[in-house]
């Protein structure tokens, strides 16, 4: 099984050198989902250089952490990764090729996650998808008129709270 990975991540990589030299050398381009700050670098209280508005179409440049540098309207500058929606095109790599030739990449079952307490690296790279664990924790569900007895059960209130438009810069 392993020897049948490498196998197919060596031909994956050959490919990707050979075939696919000028995707990843083209630029990955985004579209701006909501209005952001484009900041000097990668850190909310980092100086503002310019504004970016929604639908407006970047380039992206590249990525530290939860932010991406992007060139818009002719300013280069970080805005939060959450800001871009990625466009397909030219978003082509090794790490793609990497996800084909291990079987993790569009079969559906593969959850990616950042940030888990008490599992190493090497726990989540071995990671294997188990039907039927997803389907008990499935089972655990519930519809919205029980979550509504249940928390009347406990004695809570549901209260509405105006959408939050912002905070301190």
């Amino acid at each position: 099984m392993i020897k049948k990975q490498c196998l197919g991540l060596i031909a994956a990589l050959c490919c990707s050198t050979v075939f696919g030299i000028h995707a990843a050398n083209a630029a990955e381009t985004g579209v701006i989902l909501k209005p952001d700050q484009l900041r000097v670098d990668a850190f909310n209280d980092a100086k503002v250089v310019g504004t970016v508005n929604k639908n407006d179409a970047v380039e992206i440049v590249n990525k530290k952490g939860a932010w991406l540098q992007i060139k818009s309207n002719g300013k280069t500058g970080w805005v939060r990764l959450l800001t871009v929606k990625r466009n397909n095109a030219g978003s082509s790599n090794v790490a793609g090729m990497v996800g084909v030739a291990t079987g993790r990449s569009g079969t559906g079952k593969v959850v990616s996650t950042t940030g888990i307490r008490g599992l190493s690296a090497e726990d989540l790279k071995t990671a294997q998808f188990n039907e039927s664990e997803t389907k008990k924790l499935e089972s655990y569900t519930v519809n919205a008129e029980e979550a509504k007895q249940f928390a009347a059960s406990a004695g809570l209130n549901s209260r509405s709270y105006p959408y939050f438009t912002g905070g301190a810069q």
